[in-house]
């Protein structure tokens, strides 16, 4: 069974600092690139950072550059976000997904955790 379990997400003000992880078992983790999504109320699930199988290739959305960090660990089978300095607008449910260009057979190009919700308020 596929699993992406995100974790570390909470309240926190502004300014503030949270760490996610994301938990993946039930595939070769190593072989898949890993991205932090984002979705707060009323608004589409926007990409916030992503990281290739090797940790060769980092993307981050504008809006956290400076901000946010992401990493991953292949020998723990996770991967991190590190959040720094947030602000009310980072509120929002923060989704762990796995993506890779040539699945294996009987696997899919992509997997998705069910979330974890952040909220940054004074």
């Amino acid at each position: 069974q596929v699993q992406l379990v995100e974790s570390g997400g909470g309240l926190v003000q502004p300014g503030g600092s949270l760490r996610l992880s994301c938990a993946a078992s039930g595939f070769t983790f190593s072989r898949y690139a890993m991205n932090w999504y984002r979705q707060a109320p009323g608004k589409e699930r926007e990409l916030v950072a992503g990281i290739t199988s090797g940790s060769g290739t980092i993307n981050y959305a504008d809006f956290v550059k400076g901000r946010f960090t992401i990493s991953r660990d292949n020998a723990k089978n996770t991967v991190y976000l590190q959040m720094n300095s947030l602000k009310p607008e980072d509120t929002a449910v923060y989704y762990c997904n796995a993506r890779t260009i040539i699945p294996a057979p009987g696997y899919e190009y992509a997997y998705w955790g069910q979330g974890t919700q952040v909220t940054v308020s004074s």
